[in-house]
């Protein structure tokens, strides 16, 4: 195998015997192949002019669940190639000089295996260094837009020009595209990036109101409970429906924490908080649980068998030997999760006391002539965008170090799962203005561009990067990826990237992103500061 997707790589240039995120070859090589596959159908679909709508759901959902630590079933990727062909297959097409990723069938599942495992269908099949990087960033960044357009279409919010830019886009990736034609393609990802976070956006406060300011419960209670991890709201609101007056409680892990802050949510009485932090602590967290977890997204890490028979999956998760929840016609089953639940012991407390959330942009620009006047009265100096990822490396201990080292006049912007490395501190506040605003998942980070972009209109400025915002993200998966492009489509500068540069970034494209964005990979918290202008 060879996988260099995610941050975490090993020795940051690309894992080959097994992923450091805990999927074996197998898996890796026929999720290659199935992107190898679904690049055909789009070429297909581009050239014959054939659109379909279960073509979009697919290629989006089978996108997604190669993103990391989403799906680690081979058996399930296997049926999405099959899916794949059939889809294809039933696309009336002229197949003389089309490429092997628009025509190759398999007679069987060992043939499957077999291609998987086949020079041209890894990511180093392109051997230009450049134009490979290139292909990646782009790829990984339509990974990206696709989990964010699965969650809005889950919300029955859609957009046929994003499906149309994923599939034109694919479909080039089989060309012989130049570096310049791919960088500017890159940049169209960007753009889409934006226009995808931004749809989402819309359907989660058209669904579920505008996220509140909200304090967090982060202890237990003595009841059985169901812990839901990932991040798609609708599958919440399913569960909190189907187990309301079941003896049950609900509790978010993780990146569905800002569920809390929402306030459709908020009139369930079983929803009671908050359990845990990050998604690489989840095998002793969920260990100590006692109850039955529900993964419905990203990023699951394979369970230890302690908690095994009580973890199920939804959506585009997979992992040999774990429950699936059954689905029909967009109604999801949690009957036997919630029957479950009942039979467990509590969970076991790991912390007390209650974290502050809630500050996505319809609520921090409802504070914004108070947050004017602190930035006019020298109280306000800086925000420090601390967005992102988090990871299990030691490493990302600096992210917490420079939380703790900010001065006083700084104020913390963040959304992601980055926001366990510091939300817990205690920063204090600017004349009641938390230091630490969290605006919620890496799904909304739309928001803290809507604020920034919102800051600018205020403050009467032209560019972006005249305002007082510093850039210090942490990287681990693609959806990330498909936020950095984002911001560059935007035009903002000068983002310190970490914990490394992407082990898919060659030299000279690294180069090029260096010299006309201006980003640079962490260095020490005191360095970093400097660069910043923080101090």
């Amino acid at each position: 195998m060879f996988c260099f997707q995610c941050q975490e790589t090993a020795k940051n240039e690309g894992c080959t015997i097994r992923g450091v995120c805990g999927k074996d070859d197998k898996v890796a090589n026929l999720q290659d192949l199935l992107i190898y596959l679904i690049k055909g159908l789009c070429l297909i679909c581009e050239k014959s002019g054939y659109s379909d709508e279960k073509i979009d759901k697919f290629i989006v959902e089978s996108l997604f669940a190669t993103i990391t630590n989403v799906n680690f079933d081979d058996s399930d990727i296997i049926e999405r190639i099959k899916k794949c062909i059939e889809l294809r297959e039933n696309i009336k097409y002229n197949s003389e000089n089309l490429p092997d990723c628009a025509t190759w069938k398999p007679e069987n599942d060992e043939d499957i295996i077999k291609k998987a495992y086949t020079h041209e269908v890894s990511v180093l099949a392109e051997r230009d260094e450049d134009k490979r990087s290139l292909k990646e960033l782009i790829t990984y960044g339509i990974k990206g837009i696709s989990a964010y357009l699965y969650h809005a279409m889950n919300l029955g919010y859609n957009d046929e020009e994003i499906h149309k830019f994923i599939k034109s886009t694919l479909a080039k990736l089989t060309e012989d595209l130049s570096v310049d034609e791919l960088f500017n393609l890159a940049m169209e990802t960007g753009k889409y990036a934006v226009k995808t976070l931004e749809l989402l956006d819309k359907a989660n406060t058209g669904t579920y109101g505008h996220p509140e300011i909200t304090e967090v419960n982060i202890g237990v209670r003595n009841r059985p409970g169901i812990l839901i991890s990932g991040h798609d709201l609708k599958d919440l609101e399913q569960l909190l429906e189907q187990s309301k007056d079941k003896g049950v409680d609900i509790y978010t892990h993780c990146e569905m924490l800002p569920a809390n802050y929402y306030p459709y949510f908020k009139k369930y009485e079983h929803f009671v908080g908050n359990y845990g932090g990050a998604w690489w602590r989840q095998r002793e967290e969920f260990k100590k649980f006692n109850g039955p977890i529900i993964m419905t997204t990203n990023c699951l890490v394979p369970p230890d068998e302690s908690y095994k028979d009580r973890l199920y999956v939804t959506g585009p998760v997979g992992y040999p030997g774990v429950k699936r929840i059954p689905e029909k016609d967009g109604v999801k089953d949690f009957s036997e999760v919630i029957e479950h639940a009942k039979k467990c012991n509590p969970p076991e407390p790991l912390e007390e006391g209650k974290i502050i959330g809630g500050f996505a942009h319809n609520q921090v620009i409802a504070l914004a002539d108070k947050i004017i006047k602190a930035i006019n009265e020298g109280k306000i100096r800086k925000f420090v965008v601390m967005a992102g990822c988090d990871g299990r490396f030691k490493v990302r201990e600096y992210y917490t170090e420079f939380a703790k080292k900010l001065p006083k006049d700084t104020v913390i912007l963040t959304c992601g799962c980055a926001k366990y490395r510091f939300i817990k501190l205690d920063l204090g506040d600017i004349d009641g203005i938390p230091r630490v605003l969290d605006a919620g998942q890496c799904n909304d980070s739309y928001s803290l561009v809507k604020i920034a972009l919102t800051l600018k209109d205020v403050l009467g400025l032209k560019d972006i990067n005249e305002l007082p915002i510093a850039y210090n993200i942490s990287w681990y998966e693609q959806k990330a990826v498909a936020v950095l492009l984002a911001l560059l489509y935007l035009g903002v500068k000068n983002i310190i990237l970490g914990p490394t540069l992407p082990a898919f970034l060659s030299p000279n494209v690294a180069k090029v992103l260096v010299e006309k964005f201006g980003i640079s990979q962490i260095s020490t918290v005191e360095e970093d500061m400097k660069k910043l202008g923080i101090i």
